[in-house]
């Protein structure tokens, strides 16, 4: 069969199951191979590659409400947060810190909060920020962002800089 395009190419699909995505990266490999990976497998393929690494890596597991900063394979601190609850769910996926405030006002959908203290967006309006509005860390009550106690969202914003991975997860 001929090949339209190199015969190294990569694609992602999106499948809609019983009202649920899947994603799903297809590569060819040239000589009649195809590889299909998960969203979960890409993020554990990605966890791997970063713990082999000496990086500093941020990790949020949303079935466990914790986050934990890395340094390759190392722990250097946990924390519990607040993900986004059922109806604003925070996103899955391998993102980076892409901007840092030390202060801001959020605003949404039936919220206004002003002086969000240690913000760190790291998808659009999607980030990790101190949430002195509330005390319930380790329940999914936010509107998508990862909400830490300001003290812990005041260590990881010293410690995080531009550009640093995000890996969140179930």
């Amino acid at each position: 069969m001929k090949t339209l395009i190199s015969s190294d190419w990569a694609r992602r699909l999106k499948i809609l199951l019983a009202g649920t995505a899947l994603s799903l990266s297809v590569i060819n490999l040239g000589a009649g191979e195809v590889w299909a990976n998960s969203k979960n497998q890409i993020i554990a393929q990605q966890i791997q590659t970063l713990q082999q690494s000496e990086r500093r890596w941020i990790q949020i597991n949303l079935s466990k409400q914790r986050l934990i900063a890395w340094e390759g394979n190392k722990v250097v601190y946990g924390a519990k947060i607040s993900s986004g609850k059922k109806s604003t769910p925070t996103r899955i996926g391998t993102f980076k810190i892409q901007s840092k405030l030390k202060s801001t006002r959020m605003r949404g959908r039936g919220y206004d909060v002003p002086n969000v203290p240690h913000a760190m967006f790291y998808e659009g309006n999607y980030g990790i920020h101190g949430a002195y509005w509330h005390k319930r860390f380790g329940t999914p009550v936010s509107h998508g962002c990862v909400n830490l106690a300001p003290k812990h969202a005041q260590w990881l914003f010293k410690w995080a800089s531009l550009g640093t991975p995000v890996v969140i997860h179930k």
